[in-house]
């Protein structure tokens, strides 16, 4: 089931992405997947080959364990789902205060990012602007006719769901991926040597 979402998640514009950011690579077919990263859970939403249409995929719980060597378990299992579905792009929202400010919680996004980036390589990950998504997604969700008590499970995928389209949407305007491109050190290897197979166990994710 695929969440509209009632509007653009942040009041901001896409970036002015980078030179490599041409047309024809950004909308090339294939899908792309978004993240919403919060303290304790994850939201997943994937789009389309074409690109179109956002849906959810699933909630993962965090994974607060430090293992050497190793993903924690959400992080390996995104990175598996984004090389299973060989996707163009993973966006990561990036939450912002509404006067545009970052936060604590902007900092923790921007280390996720950082730690998918180097293990999903040559994958690229952008952060984008998600002000305001979680309040679209539990419209979206009353919309949808679940109830209050129901949301919890899925308000984060549903968040993932409006983080995406947006990205999607800001695509198709400007034949570039908005937000901000997330580096990656080439002297590094992926981040967790066998960190992929952890994610076959899916630590307390809720599909729809």
């Amino acid at each position: 089931m695929a969440y509209a979402p009632s509007g653009a998640p942040g009041h901001g514009t896409p970036g002015p992405g980078t030179p490599d950011d041409v047309a024809h690579d950004a909308l090339a077919r294939g899908p792309r997947l978004a993240v919403d990263v919060g303290t304790v859970r994850v939201g997943l939403a994937a789009s389309d080959p074409d690109g179109m249409l956002a849906t959810p995929v699933e909630t993962l719980a965090r994974d607060g364990r430090t293992r050497p060597g190793r993903l924690p378990k959400d992080l390996a299992r995104v990175v598996r789902e984004a090389r299973e579905r060989c996707a163009r792009c993973v966006y990561v929202g990036l939450p912002r205060h509404l006067s545009g400010a970052e936060s604590s919680s902007s900092h923790s996004a921007r280390a996720y990012a950082g730690t998918l980036a180097q293990a999903v390589a040559p994958i690229e990950v952008r952060l984008v602007d998600e002000r305001m998504s979680t309040v679209s997604a539990h419209q979206a969700l009353w919309a949808s006719g679940r109830s209050g008590r129901r949301h919890r499970d899925v308000v984060d995928q549903a968040a993932a769901v409006v983080i995406l389209q947006y990205a999607l949407d800001a695509e198709r305007a400007t034949g570039r991926r908005p937000g901000e491109r997330v580096e990656v050190d080439p002297s590094l290897g992926p981040t967790g040597q066998g960190a992929v197979g952890d994610a076959t166990d899916d630590g307390g994710a809720t599909r729809t």
